[in-house]
């Protein structure tokens, strides 16, 4: 299942500008132009992260948060125009993950959604262990297990694993993966991804030339089989 943005402000460039640069980056994307539509989103749709404006008529993006996010957990990345240090340190109170100041680079923003998303998956991980079918993964010791059997993973091919079956079903990007392996610094390319994703399917598949955890979804980069998730 494909990570879903709420993208809420008045302007519809800047609501179409943002939602085609992260779906070029493998987010699915819905849109508002105020609070009060994004609420009604809200309630209908599944949304993993919102990006929200401030100024806004009919609900501002300070009355959306006080009235959203008592009822849910979903982060909130604000969006501003307004330089002073107290509406951001507002926006932070009421419960946003982040802030991005108007204008703003798209890279900018997309590395903080990744940040986010990143910081959220962390926090919901239930425990040490990862399961899935044959597979144990090991997360305090780096140990891997298929069949019973101990699998030497490099710490590449390790954390590769673990981003993918932290959420079985979701589509990872190739530059997901490769922030999870190496953070926003990192230097290297998205097709090394591939590389790894081939070495670990040589490890852990049954057939790696049919593979059944590791699925490659064609222009969108894998995502771990919810079939063999337990």
């Amino acid at each position: 299942m494909t990570t879903t943005i709420l993208i809420v402000d008045d302007a519809p460039n800047i609501r179409t500008l943002i939602s085609s640069y992260l779906q070029e980056e493998g987010f699915r994307t819905i849109t508002a132009a105020n609070g009060r539509q994004a609420l009604e989103t809200a309630q209908r749709e599944s949304v993993d992260l919102i990006i929200l404006d401030l100024m806004m008529p009919e609900m501002g993006g300070y009355e959306f948060i006080r009235t959203y996010s008592p009822e849910r957990s979903t982060p909130v990345i604000i969006l501003t125009a307004r330089l002073e240090e107290g509406d951001k340190v507002l926006g932070l109170e009421l419960g946003a993950d982040d802030y991005v100041t108007k204008p703003f680079s798209m890279r900018e923003l997309t590395a903080r959604v990744r940040a986010v998303l990143r910081r959220v998956d962390k926090e919901s991980s239930n425990g040490n262990l990862l399961q899935s079918g044959d597979i144990q993964l090991y997360r305090d010791n780096h140990l891997v297990m298929v069949a019973g059997r101990t699998v030497d993973l490099t710490p590449s091919e390790f954390g590769l694993l673990e981003a993918l079956m932290i959420k079985p079903g979701r589509v990872c990007s190739r530059l997901d993966l490769l922030d999870h392996l190496q953070g926003n610094s990192y230097e290297g390319y998205e097709r090394t991804i591939d590389v790894h994703v081939r070495n670990l399917r040589t490890k852990i598949e049954p057939d790696p030339k049919n593979p059944i955890y590791i699925e490659t979804v064609y222009g969108a980069g894998y995502r771990f089989s919810l079939e063999n998730n337990q």
